[in-house]
């Protein structure tokens, strides 16, 4: 059996509700191929008796007849004819390798494999990787202002759609390159893979580009980059599309009081479709540019006619911000209570910037914690080495703080999620030549780091502590509170899995794993009795949970308190997965690895997913968080073709493999129902078997987490009018196919 098309998993943006649907992987029969031996084996004589083994060609037999004596005592020409019949077969001569010769290994040059393959470079080519661009050229403008080279940073997002970015640094150099005689060195810096002033400590002490690859890739996926550079009071200027230089470099001619780089750019609709650039993200990204180094000034401009009905992005605005991450922090937690009365605050600078950190941390009652770190301003949403070095410092204070205090006794439980438990934290480094997990930089792990923030909180951290004791016990006191509850529900947990097959024993609720512990445990949430059925049949049951949901769940987005606590859906889910809701949401206490909505391939399934969603979200944030939340892809075709056999998720899908895997002939084509009709081993196969199915995570972006609330407020809210305007508002978008009608 075959399941065509599995790509790469990736993150899913909550703020798309219903688009969630995604391929599944091939998996082509093995070819039967013969051993080379038996390929140059001569065929056995059609009058050798059948019972004699075949014999291998012997050419001296062939050429000169039996009897003779071989190739030696053969005449000369004779002996030729011999080594000519003896030559080595090509492998062009080979049956099934003759389809895969040298001409097909292909080279690619210049940017072409960034065009070819532009996730390896940011990451995809959604949202997120759209926005990644404009991240690329800012951190060349912010690289400049923390050398000191540059004093402000204008972004302009023009009514077209194109992206400019302006500094007053140095300027890219224009001179010619001494590998490249014919190009400037602007030339081979936009079109050249690892070309770049930043592979050494000579000119930036510091930077976030590191690998000579972020300008070269905004530019082969704009379908127009346009570069000037004003050098020694003369302004130059270039033009590039999809990588490729569409002239040589301009001398514009003589300009005053000017000096720096300006990049205009526009993104290429063959990569990206119809996706556009959203003035509230970019907002957001150039404003954090400020916060991070209080020595740059962010000038921000949108045409007005993209902020109609965009609330919070003005048309015009500057940020320059001294206090860096204190006024970030402040701002982020306005309102809310806090443990302290201050935040515990700092900055370190260091010549060259190399070992320069600045970092705020405040510990709040209500909510619970969020941590926002970067690298040479670089964000890093995963963290890294530099986060753990701020949590060990941290909890080493404490622990020296609670000896002072003869408190050490209690504190031998608390962890460093106890610290952090409810901590708002952000931190930022500069280190020289960091090192990240990929292209796109999500996370640090350069081991330097850790030393250089731990050795710097962790003396900033007593002193703040010894400064004031009263504060400095409350919060001693509130660690070890959180620690001792941690304590007290993992107490409870290991009473909760023996008891919720109990609490649970109504018809078609929860079927438990066997497993004792929730690494590698997987809990499926299901709709209905007889979907549960078929996949309680289907699973392994050592690390499988089934939950069947009879109904449709509640859609806590409009639902008041009282329809929650008297719900019994959300009850039963609750019961289940053991970590609480809302602020007392505990991820030590999850019962599972994995929670995965396993609904229907139709609209209807759509629906019940978006409401599960909807549910995590507002009811448990923290498991969407801390990826531990999942959707199933079932499929909704089944197509036949005598033995051979495929699934397809959706009739574009079906389309698709009608027209590439069943090449003629008639093919039976088959549409589930629901994931009760399909048999339990086509379930499993399809959707179950974890070295064969295909699992979407459930994500939410740091950058577009108010986007994503309101877009959930809106869809799923008990506003009308607002759900209302947001189909109106979209409806130009919507093709025929995709509606339900």
């Amino acid at each position: 059996m075959m399941w065509p098309h599995r790509p790469q998993a990736k993150g899913f943006d909550v703020s798309v509700l219903f688009r969630y649907h995604a391929g599944m992987k091939a998996h082509a029969p093995k070819s039967q191929t013969r051993p080379l031996q038996n390929r140059l084996r001569e065929p056995e004589p059609s009058d050798a008796p059948r019972a004699r083994r075949p014999r291998v060609s012997d050419p001296a037999r062939d050429l000169f007849g039996p009897g003779s004596k071989g190739p030696a005592a053969r005449p000369p020409e004779a002996r030729r004819r011999l080594a000519a019949s003896t030559s080595v077969p090509t492998l062009a001569a080979a049956e099934p390798e003759a389809g895969y010769t040298a001409s097909d290994i292909e080279v690619l040059e210049g940017l072409e494999p960034v065009r070819r393959r532009p996730g390896m470079y940011i990451g995809g080519t959604d949202e997120r990787a759209l926005h990644h661009l404009f991240a690329e050229v800012i951190d060349n403008s912010m690289d400049e202002a923390v050398a000191g080279h540059a004093s402000f940073i204008e972004v302009e997002l023009e009514e077209s759609g194109s992206l400019v970015i302006t500094d007053n640094g140095r300027g890219i150099p224009v001179d010619p390159h001494p590998k490249f005689p014919g190009k400037s060195a602007l030339e081979v810096i936009m079109t050249t893979l690892h070309a770049g002033g930043k592979f050494d400590s000579k000119v930036y002490e510091t930077s976030g580009g590191l690998h000579g690859v972020g300008i070269s890739v905004v530019n082969a996926l704009s379908d127009v980059l346009e570069v000037e550079v004003a050098r020694n009071q003369t302004l130059y200027r270039q033009t590039f599309s999809r990588g490729h230089a569409q002239g040589a470099l301009e001398l514009v001619g003589r300009v005053q009081n000017r000096r720096g780089t300006r990049v205009r750019f526009h993104p290429d609709a063959e990569i990206f479709g119809s996706l556009k650039f959203d003035p509230r993200r970019l907002f957001k990204m150039a404003r954090s540019k400020a916060y991070l180094f209080g020595g740059v000034e962010i000038r921000w401009r949108c045409a007005p006619a993209l902020l109609e009905g965009l609330e919070g992005v003005p048309a015009e605005a500057v940020h320059r911000f001294p206090d860096g991450l204190r006024d970030y922090l402040a701002r982020d937690i306005d309102g809310k209570e806090l443990v302290t009365e201050a935040m515990f605050t700092g900055k370190i600078t260091k010549p060259g910037s190399h070992g320069s950190l600045e970092w705020a941390v405040a510990w709040m009652v209500a909510d619970d914690g969020v941590s926002h770190s970067y690298c040479n301003t670089i964000p890093t949403p995963e963290g890294g080495t530099h986060e753990a070095g701020l949590r060990v410092a941290l909890l080493r204070g404490l622990r020296e703080h609670a000896e002072r205090v003869n408190q050490a006794k209690r504190m031998t439980a608390v962890t460093t999620d106890d610290v952090m438990a409810t901590c708002a934290s952000m931190l930022s480094v500069f280190i020289r030549e960091p090192e990240f997990q990929g292209q796109t930089k999500d996370k640090l792990a350069t081991v330097e780091a850790q030393r250089i923030v731990e050795t710097a909180v962790r003396d900033a951290f007593d002193h703040w502590l010894a400064a004031s004791p009263a504060q400095a016990n409350k919060l001693l006191d509130w660690v070890i509170d959180r620690a001792e509850e941690r304590l007290r529900r993992r107490q409870e947990k290991e009473v909760a899995r023996k008891s919720a097959t109990r609490k649970l024993r109504l018809p078609g609720k929860l079927a438990d794993c066997s497993a004792a512990g929730t690494a590698g445990s997987e809990i499926f949430i299901v709709e209905g009795d007889s979907a549960g059925g078929s996949a309680k049949q289907a699973r392994d049951r050592a690390t499988q949970a089934i939950l069947p949901l009879r109904g449709k769940i509640l859609n806590v987005a409009s639902a008041s308190r009282d329809k929650l606590g008297a719900n019994q859906l959300i009850s039963d889910l609750t019961l289940a997965l053991g970590c609480g809701t809302g602020a007392a949401f505990r991820e030590t206490d999850l019962r599972y690895d994995k929670v995965i909505i396993m609904t229907d391939a139709d609209v209807d399934g759509a629906h019940i997913a978006s409401l599960l969603i909807t549910f995590f979200y507002r009811q448990m944030p923290k498991l969407i968080d801390r990826g531990h939340l999942y959707l199933a892809i079932p499929p909704l075709y089944r197509l036949q073709q005598g033995s051979k056999v495929a699934y397809a998720r959706d009739d574009a899908d079906r389309e698709r493999i009608t027209k590439t895997v069943f090449k003629g002939g008639k093919v039976e084509i088959g549409r589930f129902k629901g994931l009760g009709e399909m048999m339990p081993a086509q379930l499993k196969e399809t959707t179950m078997d974890p070295k064969k199915r295909t699992l979407l995570r459930v994500a939410v972006l740091d950058e577009a987490r108010e986007s994503t609330g309101d877009t959930v407020e809106r869809l799923m809210g008990n506003k009308p009018e607002a759900r209302f305007a947001f189909i109106s508002e979209r409806a130009a978008f919507a093709e025929g196919a995709d509606l339900d009608i």
